[in-house]
């Protein structure tokens, strides 16, 4: 008896770039399966069936069962799985890098362990929240003190542009419900934008957890990058369904979809992919798969060869 064992891993060059991918879709109480090259979700109003190598992230909520062979094709296709508790308050786990390079992850590795270069990094990134303002003599402590302000009035503008009332930031994990509406809102909306982030940066080869600005969390890094897009993106849209929808019940499932709408409308997954090199200083990262041998003395050498013992010359 011959087993079938579905669609044939792959290659690299088969699958759809970071960039041009969907951004995410979620689901919940629906059982994942794999049909050949896609993924099969099934619930009580039916089955859709998903092509793998178009999707960045998955949302994995509550009620969702995987089988191997999904989380199989997951991993083929370098998707990223975010397992989300209830209103999407935990993210973790993640498929292999589309960029099998450790390119980026070397330059990154290197410019978060010397402080010299690690606050040149920071200080990009908060360059590029102040367009028109010189912060390269900026300390870390005037940094900190002038994004603070800087997200303090954009809320305070957010309400004033949307009505809606505006107190302080509260977020609770393991009581979402205690949440005011905004806050709520405010929660899904960031939760996406790390899903989305954290597919980009594993997805072309870096690490989520080396922070250049937070520090000693596993999405370190993937707070840093979100925080590049809360301004523009995720605040407003939080603040917009809040205004539309009030108390709605269903106001953390209405902020993602409006999440997803602007992903996709505001084409951020190519920006995204583009300003990550930027930052860490790579402006191409190769999809090889290469590998050398490190040597301290020789450099780079190659891969795949039996190498003899080196017999010392005692005349």
């Amino acid at each position: 008896m011959v087993k079938n064992f579905g669609a044939k891993k792959p290659e690299l060059s088969e699958l759809a770039r970071i960039s041009d991918r969907i951004t995410f879709l979620y689901f919940e109480h629906a059982k994942l399966s794999r049909q050949d090259s896609a993924l099969m979700v099934s619930d009580s109003r039916g089955t859709v069936f998903v092509p793998a190598a178009i999707v960045s992230v998955l949302m994995l909520g509550p009620g969702v069962d995987v089988t191997h062979r999904a989380m199989e094709l997951i991993g083929e296709a370098g998707m990223s799985v975010v397992w989300v508790g209830e209103y999407g308050v935990r993210q973790y786990a993640h498929g292999r890098s589309l960029n099998h390079s450790s390119r980026l992850l070397e330059a990154q590795a290197k410019l978060v362990s010397n402080k010299r270069s690690r606050v040149a990094v920071a200080r990009k990134m908060y360059q590029m929240r102040f367009p028109d303002e010189d912060v390269s003599q900026l300390s870390m402590q005037e940094l900190r003190g002038k994004e603070g302000s800087r997200v303090r009035r954009i809320y305070r503008e957010q309400s004033k542009r949307t009505g809606v009332l505006w107190t302080r930031r509260e977020y609770n994990p393991d009581d979402f419900e205690s949440q005011t509406p905004i806050n709520k809102a405010l929660t899904e909306a960031h939760q996406a934008l790390y899903g989305l982030s954290y597919s980009v940066i594993v997805a072309i080869g870096a690490s989520a957890g080396l922070g250049f600005v937070h520090t000693g969390h596993d999405l370190a890094f993937v707070y840093d990058f979100a925080d590049l897009y809360k301004a523009e993106i995720s605040i407003p849209v939080a603040f917009e369904i809040t205004a539309k929808y009030g108390n709605d019940k269903d106001i953390a499932t209405k902020t993602r979809l409006a999440m997803r709408d602007i992903f996709t409308s505001g084409k951020l997954l190519t920006r995204m992919v583009t300003d990550l090199q930027n930052l860490l200083g790579v402006t191409e990262a190769k999809e090889a798969n290469v590998i050398n041998l490190w040597d301290d003395k020789l450099g780079l050498q190659k891969f795949g060869v039996q190498y003899h013992e080196i017999e010392e010359d005692n005349d």
